[in-house]
């Protein structure tokens, strides 16, 4: 049996694509096709039933890919710690990420990891903020970067940043000439907020509803990129995290105002599962990510009050898990 071909099969089954498997092994579709057709013919049994669109995996293909994952953890974990012996740093760390945690910056994190550690492999995918956890859960990423993280259960996290939350405005808005704006400014202004489904959306109505503030919700959305667009064209007001901004801010399209009186931050964290040894490579990737904050927040730092930084709060046995106890608990 070639490990080669097992992990082609556990990548298809994963994203359930024989494409986006080929893609992210840099390999030809028909080469990730092909893999999983020589383990078919070594087991003489169907894996997965190509009649059904999307595919399903067969009731042998169930057990062979759980089977099969649960031996590529442990053979990379054995790996990884021989090789972390020699201060090698190889293997795959798979991240999944909501979209708006910024493409840019983590796009510059991707390259300065792959300068550092040119023999590990890093694979990042942006997924709605349910899909993460589920990446998590299911054991198909490694590492998520989520709003308001969860820390309980089968999730730990890692506090990462705050973000100031601001009022976004367009440019021809009575209030765009404003350097700040009261609470009660408020009051009464059509608004475009998040679909209160989300964590974010739920938590900015909170906030509002403290304040004593009403607003007419005119549009709600699932992206931070909709509710920017939506107000561009003038439908309304919004409160988003300043670095989210940036890009209109300095392009003149939208306008950034602070919110006085109120304390508004969305706390970025780095999720992974609770009770998995985390590999070298992983937790280099959270390294870099807890050092290079400049990434984020130096160059938006004057942008609605944008406070650099990361998150401050250390873990107390309620809270995130901080730096020094994933680094604990991945050595045990």
């Amino acid at each position: 049996m070639h490990l080669r071909n097992v992990e082609l099969f556990c990548d298809v089954v994963t994203r359930r694509s024989f494409s986006e498997a080929a893609k992210a092994n840099n390999v030809s579709q028909s080469a990730a096709s092909q893999a999983v057709h020589m383990l078919e013919k070594r087991l003489g049994l169907s894996l997965i039933d190509r009649s059904k669109r999307p595919f399903e995996l067969t009731p042998a293909g169930e057990v062979y890919f759980d089977g099969c994952r649960d031996l590529l953890d442990s053979f990379r974990t054995i790996e990884d710690s021989i090789l972390s012996m020699a201060d090698k740093v190889t293997g795959r760390v798979r991240v999944a990420a909501i979209y708006s945690v910024g493409l840019l910056q983590m796009d510059i994190y991707v390259r300065r990891f792959r300068e550092q550690f040119p023999d590990a492999e890093l694979s990042l995918e942006y997924l709605h903020p349910d899909e993460v956890y589920s990446r998590i859960q299911n054991d198909d990423a490694d590492l998520g970067l989520v709003s308001f993280p969860k820390d309980g259960g089968e999730f730990a996290s890692i506090d990462w940043k705050n973000q100031k939350m601001v009022a976004i405005v367009a440019t021809d808005h009575r209030l765009a000439d404003h350097r700040s704006i009261s609470t009660e400014q408020l009051n009464g202004e059509d608004f475009v907020g998040f679909r209160r489904e989300l964590t974010i959306g739920r938590q900015v109505n909170r906030w509002l509803r403290n304040a004593g503030i009403v607003v007419r919700i005119v549009h709600e959305f699932d992206t931070v990129e909709n509710i920017k667009r939506a107000v561009e064209i003038g439908s309304g007001i919004a409160i988003l995290p300043a670095p989210t901004v940036r890009r209109e801010v300095e392009s003149g399209s939208l306008v950034a105002i602070p919110v006085d009186g109120v304390d508004w931050y969305r706390p970025l964290g780095v999720i992974h599962r609770r009770h998995k040894r985390l590999s070298t490579a992983a937790r280099k990737f959270v390294d870099l990510l807890l050092d290079d904050v400049e990434v984020f927040d130096k160059p938006i730092a004057d942008i609605g009050g944008q406070t650099p930084g990361r998150a401050t709060t250390p873990s107390n046995g309620h809270g995130n898990t901080d730096r020094n106890t994933i680094t604990q608990q991945t050595k045990k």
